[in-house]
């Protein structure tokens, strides 16, 4: 996690035109994923202005500021960047008034521009800085991709988690992290798993050592990040212990404020860990889309006993 996102760190990732910008400019720093559309401000009203926001003009902005008198822009402008805002971003490529040279110069703030329309540029910033500004937690496990969904799996050290990742990515599904995933929310209901840096592509295995995922079965099986949907959580088999059998036993756990089925895996010599997690992740795809085999199979059930009731009473 990041407190802040440098203004060329935005301009080099977004490809912005830098209309103004010395190397102050673009060293100040944005602490807010918002970004500001002025409204009143440009009529002089600051009251509840956000002045800690990139402030984005498009047409409708522009358009109406071609309606003042120069000085009169050139004043509310001073004032708008005298507030320490971190920078001015104009899009659809429309020409840039002087009064914004001027007025960006004096205050060392950076003027951009973006070929993009308003609305789409908005969105892309906003999911950028969300990105970066996100709070990040690391949690214990190994991230799959495993049929296109984000499975985490978790279990006690020593209990095969990389081993099994290891016999996933031979049978052709993809690593995201080993070992220490960085999650952080990027919405209410999403929640996005990473690796570290130093962890990127790498996969512990005991008695074997440090293996380059990457370096051994190509570019396809691996990713940088991936949703978490559901965490498969191993844990030994214990004698005595009941298990689920019915595939009912679904709970949800809360992972950095975000909700995330979780389901338990007995390990037991001879089960055969990757085909059960496979099997396990097209379930609960199935599921998702509707199609519940617990849910027909008590509906089965259900209408068994309804049939056996009849007959039984049919012969009384």
């Amino acid at each position: 996690m990041s407190d802040f996102v440098r203004v060329l760190e935005l301009v080099e990732k977004l490809k912005l035109e830098v209309i103004v910008g010395e190397q102050k400019a673009l060293e100040q720093k944005i602490i807010a994923s918002d970004i500001s559309r002025p409204g009143l401000e440009l009529t002089g009203y600051f009251n509840y202005y956000a002045s800690n926001c990139l402030q984005m003009f498009g047409r409708k902005e522009l358009s109406f500021m071609s309606h003042m008198i120069s000085e009169k822009k050139l004043k509310i402008l001073k004032e708008m960047f005298a507030k320490g805002l971190p920078a001015i971003i104009i899009s659809r490529g429309l020409n840039c008034p002087k009064e914004f040279i001027i007025a960006a110069k004096e205050a060392k703030i950076a003027v951009l521009r973006s070929p993009l329309a308003t609305s789409r540029l908005v969105g892309v910033i906003t999911n950028f800085l969300d990105e970066r500004l996100a709070k990040r937690v690391s949690i214990h496990g190994v991230l799959m991709d495993i049929y296109g969904l984000g499975i985490l799996l978790q279990g006690d050290s020593g209990i095969g988690k990389s081993e099994t990742a290891l016999e996933l990515i031979k049978n052709g599904h993809r690593l995201i992290v080993d070992d220490r995933v960085d999650v952080y929310q990027k919405d209410e209901l999403t929640l996005i798993g990473e690796s570290p840096e130093i962890l990127k592509h790498l996969l512990e295995i005991r008695g074997v050592g440090i293996i380059d995922v990457m370096n051994l079965f190509g570019t396809s099986s691996v990713r940088k990040a991936m949703q978490i949907q559901l965490v498969i959580y191993l844990e030994q088999w214990a004698k005595g212990k009941n298990y689920d059998r019915l595939g009912s036993d679904t709970v949800m756990i809360s992972i950095a404020d975000v909700n995330v089925a979780q389901i338990r895996v007995p390990v037991k010599t001879g089960r055969n860990l990757s085909t059960i997690i496979e099997v396990a992740a097209m379930n609960f795809r199935a599921n998702t889309m509707g199609f519940d085999a617990t849910e027909k199979f008590e509906q089965r059930l259900t209408q068994l006993i309804k049939e056996n009731s009849t007959k039984k009473k049919r012969r009384l």
